[in-house]
């Protein structure tokens, strides 16, 4: 009995010191033991083959899409990143920010730091104009919420890329109807709850997110614009992981439960979640809005979707559409121009997937599934050369004065690369590029954005980008600038002729009918 229960000892140390050096592996190799569990789709009750049929149409769809990351019953049951993104990247997330400012005001509301029913004038007596308007002065937190401020048009980009005390700016704009009475996109109503956050807790929104919301769900590496005031943008300008969206969406749907513990209350779950506001698109006539996911109705931050869904969304496709009817969460970034259309792909293939019980194993569906998603990647034109590789190798083009303000580019071919050097007044930028395949790097040349505000991009890390290049003709060479931790992509289009350059920039922020060709002559 005795040499029984020394071998059970035994054993139980064997097992602890087993787990205290897997424990320390994880650590060491970054290994991380709290991302989201994983499962099978038919385990959860999904068919596999509707998952692959949703990802074929996306692929075959206008919708460019960089991830994508299927949640049931708190399970990643499918994920997937297009080559060049990344699980282990990053995305700005546009609009789909104000969520995460909601939880922080959430959070407030808990702490009894705020009201809803807090008058917005109340928390900024030093930054009211000499006469405030009744309008103004009925002003609630709750409507700069539910984006019923009253402010008409909505005056985000002419004062954010204007001016830089935006709190000042948004109280000497005139408004016009009664709070909270009527529905109109407005980011700037978004970025003053995250200026009275920051007044009542002390804290930007990202330091005051970390312990209650960001370390519990193990999110980590989040980063947050700013702007020229130290405030954090809160209507957009978030950047963080597709998982860390689904943790976000996966919070929702357990009512603010996280590994057993309330982190969020219940009720302000289900408060900001609601369709506080009925009419969320006023502008849409009647017979549409049926099969718009825009007019289904507005919480605080978070739209209503058909199907009894609610969604975090932000601009070009970033998506957390949180399903409670079928305990899931479908996550997705991308660049779309169309983003209704991608949503209806998700209500189309992936809604009718979704089984209540568990589906018999379907080993053959489930790894063509697999080998999908393992092998997703954006279209790359295939390798191409020129006769002018060896005419403009090493060389230099002046350019003309233009808006852009760049001096000069030159171009350096290596090896299946391009290294392109553009010379502008502010500084150089070194930009490779493969050809059939990504060069990644980085670069201190800022991207295509939305919202070109003030402050933009300060205190952020330096861009990541994957460089590609091709020729498509004898004369005319592209250059694709991904920059794979935003939506977005520049392509720049050089043409030659003789010792002549011109210069076409494209990307989906500056329509191409807008873009202003650049020109040049060889140095």
């Amino acid at each position: 009995m005795f040499k029984i229960r020394k071998v059970k000892k035994l054993n139980t140390w064997i097992i602890v010191y087993s787990l205290i050096l897997i424990f320390s592996a994880c650590s060491k190799y970054g290994t991380k033991i709290t991302s989201l569990p994983r499962s099978t789709p038919e385990a959860e009750g999904v068919s596999s083959e509707q998952i692959l049929q949703f990802i074929e149409a996306v692929e075959n769809s206008k919708n460019e899409v960089h991830s994508f990351m299927f949640l049931r019953h708190g399970k990643v049951i499918a994920e997937g990143w297009w080559n060049p993104y990344r699980a282990d990247l990053k995305h700005t997330m546009y609009s789909t920010s104000k969520s995460f400012t909601s939880t922080a005001a959430g959070f407030a509301v808990s702490e009894k730091l705020l009201s809803v029913d807090d008058k917005v004038i109340s928390f900024f007596p030093d930054q009211l104009p000499g006469s405030v308007s009744p309008y103004l002065a009925d002003l609630r937190v709750k409507d700069l919420l539910t984006m019923s401020v009253g402010q008409v048009p909505d005056p985000t980009i002419t004062i954010v890329t204007r001016d830089s005390n935006w709190v000042k700016s948004f109280f000497a704009l005139p408004i016009v109807k009664k709070p909270g009475t009527e529905f109109l996109y407005n980011t700037l109503a978004t970025y003053m709850m995250s200026a009275i956050l920051q007044k009542v807790t002390g804290q930007k929104v990202i330091d005051y997110l970390t312990p209650r919301l960001f370390d519990p769900l193990a999110i980590e590496g989040v980063d947050w614009e700013v702007d020229p005031m130290g405030v954090n943008v809160g209507g957009w300008g978030l950047r963080v992981k597709t998982e860390d969206m689904a943790k976000l969406g996966q919070l929702y749907l357990q009512k603010g439960k996280w590994n057993g513990k309330q982190i969020l209350p219940e009720e302000w779950i289900a408060e900001a979640t609601t369709a506080t506001i009925k009419d969320s698109a006023p502008y849409l006539k009647k017979n549409k809005k049926e099969s718009s996911d825009w007019a289904q109705g507005y919480g605080y931050q978070f739209w209503r979707c058909r199907n009894n869904a609610f969604r975090a969304d932000g601009a070009y496709g970033q998506y957390i559409i949180m399903m409670p009817d079928q305990d899931a969460v479908i996550v997705l970034t991308s660049e779309t121009p169309d983003m209704q259309d991608e949503i209806n792909l998700v209500w189309h293939y992936l809604l009718p997937a979704i089984q209540p019980n568990v589906l018999p194993v379907n080993d053959d569906a489930l790894a063509k599934l697999n080998d999908k998603l393992n092998s997703l990647a954006l279209p790359m034109p295939t390798k191409s050369t020129s006769p002018w590789v060896e005419k403009i190798s090493g060389k230099t083009f002046s350019l003309t004065t233009n808006d852009r303000k760049y001096d000069s580019i030159s171009f350096q071919f290596n090896d299946e690369q391009c290294q392109a050097t553009i010379k502008t007044s502010l500084d150089i930028y070194q930009l490779s590029f493969g050809s059939g395949k990504w060069q990644f790097g980085e670069t201190t040349k800022l991207g295509p954005t939305l919202i070109p505000a003030k402050a933009h991009f300060v205190g952020l890390p330096i861009p990541k980008v994957a460089g590609s290049y091709y020729w498509n003709n004898e004369k005319s060479l592209e250059l694709t600038l991904r920059y794979i931790e935003s939506p977005h992509t520049e392509r720049i289009i050089c043409n030659f002729d003789k010792d002549k350059i011109t210069i076409d920039i494209q990307n989906s922020t500056t329509p191409e009918s807008k873009s202003q060709p650049l020109s040049g002559e060889m140095k």
